[in-house]
């Protein structure tokens, strides 16, 4: 279950949407075709020098959403993977590695655009729609 969890959460080209709360309470959500699934529980991910990043240091909570189309509204798939962040490095070797993916992936401009790298633990996977079915039929 683990890897079929990795392999979809790393698919390319997709884009989700990343939202966070301030200590407020006060939400944002972002879009974001960065995160990167390293093993069963850790997602990394480049953050520009923004709203998102700011509220993480506020509240380390934070939900990516993954959303395919389908043929049909019942057809869309997706995922709502809870993350909360462990640490992030705005300098360094994590950091540098991370952008040079990220050249790879999108090119030059949107690797300069990196402020920091955030690196979460996975705390929950639920499906794009919870009708009480696991993560694994959703997908």
């Amino acid at each position: 279950m683990a890897s079929r969890l990795m392999e979809y959460f790393n698919k390319q080209p997709r884009i989700g949407l990343l939202s966070t709360a301030n200590g407020d309470g006060k939400v944002d959500a972002a879009v974001f075709g960065s995160p990167m699934m390293v093993d069963e529980k850790t997602v990394v991910m480049g953050i520009g020098e923004n709203r998102t990043f700011a509220y993480l240091q506020e509240n380390p909570n934070a939900v990516y959403t993954i959303v395919e189309q389908g043929e049909t509204i019942m057809d869309w798939k997706g995922l709502r993977v809870y993350l909360t962040m462990k640490e992030y490095a705005t300098s360094g070797e994590v950091l540098d590695t991370y952008r040079k993916k990220i050249a790879e992936i999108a090119g030059e401009a949107a690797a300069a655009m990196i402020h920091a790298s955030v690196t979460f633990e996975v705390a929950e996977v639920r499906p794009l729609v919870d009708m009480g079915q696991g993560w694994e039929k959703s997908v």
